[in-house]
């Protein structure tokens, strides 16, 4: 989802056909022809248009829209209709002797998995709603009478704008962390902060009713009284800096004035990344009054969501076309996302996907209603057990112990003999399987402890389709924004002076950077951060899992299986295969054509990549056969297929984050943190309430924005403000999108520097870094060789060493016992002054800046 575009995508192979079905790769000829056509990012394939980061790389979750999820009541964020003329209705009726199941959920929830810290009782304060009501409002409240029907009515009200508050993400009854952290009120609690909740959930309430058009400040004081007008204030800068509010597409929302930048001359902000985080930030950047680049690897904007327009090439079928998500593809949840906002905003249409999936066993049979009820219910059971071993091992063990998932659920299943039978087992496979898919990794690669700790956190409402394919959200996001493809970021830079970001064609400078790669690029180490990235940061990135989702995407002459249902189901004899080909999506609603796409999860989706496409391809036919031919039905050959191929491709190297074992939740906001107030990082797997999906990705790009926007503002306080740092880094973008570096060099001698250290002993001589102060970072050492002491002319020899060590040497009594101590203990080696690498090149030049301001 992030860095960009190749001519050749490596994880995608395309399969034009009359038949046989010869696989000739014309995905990656395409992507060389138009530079918007590219290899297909974490794989969803769909043809909707929708902007959520659902089934491959950023499936919100679910392999079908679920109704059920969360009770979160919210406006329609956007109409939900019927696509196409030609398309079947999307509210068919479907044939009543198939059971109507809702399997694919994200995850399911059972009472003893929701954590209480995440639940939250309304009407929490000192005030009731009707008095808060009343207060607000201005209504007169009689004393030792029962309530108006005009306070009962705003009481109502002011419940139903907080569940729609609720639903946007915040705390029914207390501030948000980022409210808090961006001191809305003076003073924490009391009747202030009861009254702050009810204008910040009004003013969201507003916005959400109708975001086509801005809620400006003043708006909200029509209902509310004019004594209150400093927290209508709070609320709505607040409100409009995170991009609760105002954002989006809408033509009145483009339209509105930018802010004045938090210093002059405005901050420029440099973005690795042009997925749904890159673009969502980018775009508020701007409004927030910075300049901003985006620096894309693909050539195309995207990242993990890509439509691929398939053709057929058979002159029996000249017309037949369908548009096919690649990458994520279902809207998990309409309830407070914003990508229901921007679809509405933008005017698409909603397919909700339809609940009934289903089950065909191996040869061809219908699933037993009986047993599957059955067998769904013991796979519910399984997990309540598991959700009690861990609350037991929770309460028993002081620091916890993780475990995983799949033996857990293995251990429980032998003990309590579910699924004894031979069918049985192939439908718990199934479920398994489903739950794989959600989470795009094997089972036995889950935590026990942590695997749904963002389920709390779940919207609500539809999952849905939109027709004509995600790339619509991404285009129009693009649209407008200077955007640098073709480069393939190799090293980003950053300290005092601020950031480069060095790709294989030209270096681009700035003030700060913001990261928003796929986990998978981090985890691979394929950019280089200079200094190295704090060691708890690269800790959560290897903890953190990356999962795989693959799929067979193919395009046929007709419809032949039934247009009236979403998804179906296929059981597989094999336990270790029981992800491939498990479960299949029908498009022909959304994607203007007769489109089917087969699902790939677990370890077959390992195994899927090794195979050929032809091959993979063939064995979906064989599969779609064995449940068709039975009833009659002959599965033509397609006329086109695409096989996703999310592992190998080095722009993601998979599809969406999982919690594995030893992981949790804490670890994605770990990697959200910013390193110096320089570096930030957004994508999915910085969100840990909303992981692997697209709307995830797109809040975290929002959210950096807003920090960034208090990290200039921090900068500015200090003086540090770009015209008073001398910044030697400066990325210029003129109207024709050229690239032009500022460069100004420090004359300072680093020998002058060292008559003044940050520490000195013996024949040693020491210069922190400026830029920090952790005991981690690394610091320059100068050592003085020879009989001739330091400050006389000596022979100088020059290592890095952790700003912590330096204080272990300078305990140690004679400077040969500390250097054998260095040599030993620290690893740190002496070399000359023009040897020491990038690392120390950078930490010198950050020195130099900082004497300079001085």
């Amino acid at each position: 989802m992030e860095e960009g575009s190749e001519p050749h995508p490596p994880n995608a192979e395309a399969v034009e056909q009359p038949p046989p079905v010869p696989m000739d790769q014309d995905e990656g000829r395409e992507a060389a022809a138009a530079a918007a056509a590219e290899p297909m990012e974490d794989g969803e394939a769909a043809a909707a248009a929708d902007a959520s980061e659902a089934a491959d790389p950023m499936e919100d979750g679910e392999a079908a829209g679920d109704s059920t999820a969360a009770a979160e009541p919210m406006e329609d964020d956007a109409p939900t209709s019927s696509p196409t003329p030609s398309a079947p209705s999307a509210t068919a009726a479907v044939d009543d002797s198939t059971i109507a199941r809702k399997r694919r959920r994200r995850k399911k929830q059972f009472p003893g998995m929701i954590p209480t810290t995440g639940v939250r009782v309304l009407r929490g304060s000192s005030y009731s709603s009707a008095q808060t009501a009343a207060h607000l409002t201005g209504v007169p409240r009689r004393r030792g009478r029962p309530p108006t029907s005009s306070s009962l009515r705003l009481a109502r009200e002011l419940d139903s704008e907080a569940l729609i508050a609720l639903a946007a993400g915040f705390p029914a009854d207390s501030l948000s962390e980022d409210e808090i952290a961006a001191a809305v009120l003076p003073r924490i609690g009391g009747a202030e902060q009861a009254n702050y909740l009810v204008v910040r959930n009004h003013i969201v309430a507003l916005w959400r009713s109708n975001p086509i058009s801005p809620v400006a400040a003043n708006a909200a004081l029509t209902s509310i009284r004019a004594e209150h007008a400093p927290l209508v204030a709070a609320a709505h800068s607040f409100l409009s800096e995170h991009a609760y509010i105002n954002f989006g597409l809408a033509p009145a929302v483009l339209w509105l004035p930018p802010r004045p930048p938090p210093s002059f001359p405005a901050p420029s902000v440099l973005i690795v990344g042009a997925g749904f985080a890159g673009l969502g930030a980018a775009r508020h950047l701007i409004a927030l009054g910075f300049k901003v680049a985006i620096v894309e690897g693909r050539l195309r904007p995207g990242g993990r969501v890509f439509t691929k327009t398939m053709r057929s090439s058979a002159a029996e079928y000249p017309n037949t076309v369908a548009a096919a998500d690649l990458g994520g593809s279902v809207l998990t949840g309409i309830n407070g996302n914003p990508l229901g906002v921007i679809a509405r905003q933008l005017g698409f249409p909603l397919h909700k996907v339809r609940d009934k999936c289903p089950l065909y066993l191996p040869d061809g049979r219908p699933v037993d209603p009986d047993m599957d009820a059955r067998v769904e219910a013991a796979f519910n059971q399984l997990l309540d057990k598991v959700c009690q071993l861990r609350q037991v091992i929770a309460d028993g063990v002081p620091h916890g112990v993780d475990l995983s998932l799949g033996m857990a659920l293995e251990a429980f299943r032998a003990a309590h003999g579910v699924a004894a039978e031979h069918e049985e087992r192939m439908l718990l496979d199934w479920h398994l399987a489903n739950l794989e898919y959600a989470n795009a990794a094997p089972l036995a690669d889950l935590s026990m402890a942590f695997w749904d700790q963002d389920d709390p956190y779940e919207m609500g409402g539809d999952h849905c389709f939109i027709p004509g394919g995600n790339s619509q959200f991404i285009h129009a996001l693009a649209d407008g924004i200077p955007i640098f493809y073709g480069q393939n970021v190799r090293r980003i830079q950053y300290g005092c002076d601020g950031v480069a970001v060095h790709t294989d064609k030209q270096s681009f400078r700035g003030d700060m950077v913001l990261c928003t790669v796929p986990l998978g690029v981090l985890k691979k180490g394929d950019i280089t951060f200079m200094p190295e990235l704090p060691a708890q940061k690269k800790e959560a990135i290897q903890r953190l899992g990356f999962g795989l989702l693959n799929k067979v995407v193919m395009l046929f002459p007709y419809d032949f299986w039934d247009g009236r249902i979403d998804t179906f189901g296929h059981l597989t004899e094999d336990s270790g295969q029981r992800g491939e080909f498990f479960l299949f999506y029908s498009y022909s609603s959304v994607s203007g054509g007769p489109l089917l796409i087969a699902l790939v999860a677990g370890e077959s989706a390992v195994k899927f990549e090794q195979a050929s496409p032809m091959e993979n391809v063939e064995k979906v036919l064989e599969t779609l056969r064995k449940i068709f031919s039975p009833k009659g039905i002959e599965v033509p050959n397609p006329l086109q297929a695409i096989c996703t191929r999310w592992g190998t491709d080095r722009f993601t190297y998979g599809s969406y984050s999982y919690v594995a074992i030893g992981a949790s939740g804490d670890d994605y906001d770990i990697l959200a943190e910013s390193v110096h107030d320089r570096v930030f990082f957004a994508g999915e797997a910085t969100n840990r309430r909303y992981p692997a999906t697209m709307h995830g990705a797109l809040l975290s790009g929002y959210r950096e924005a807003a920090n960034i926007l208090r990290a200039a503002r921090r900068r500015a306080k200090k003086g540090d403000s770009p015209e008073k740092m001398n910044i030697n880094v400066e990325v210029k973008v003129d109207v024709n999108g050229e690239v032009k570096d500022n460069v100004k060099d420090v004359n300072i001698d680093l020998d002058d520097l060292f008559h003044s250290p940050d520490a000195s002993f013996g024949g040693f001589s020491v210069l922190h870094d400026p830029c920090t102060s952790e005991p981690d970072s690394i610091s320059l050492l100068r050592v003085g060789i020879g009989a001739r002491k330091l400050g006389s002319g000596s022979l100088f020899l020059y290592g890095l060493i952790m700003r912590k060590n330096v204080a272990v040497l300078a305990a140690i009594e004679g400077d040969e016992q500390r250097l054998s101590t260095m040599y030993r203990d620290f690893g740190t080696k002496l070399v000359g002054l023009d040897s020491l690498g990038d690392t120390g090149d950078s930490l010198i030049s950050r020195i130099k800046a900082a004497a300079a301001r001085k």
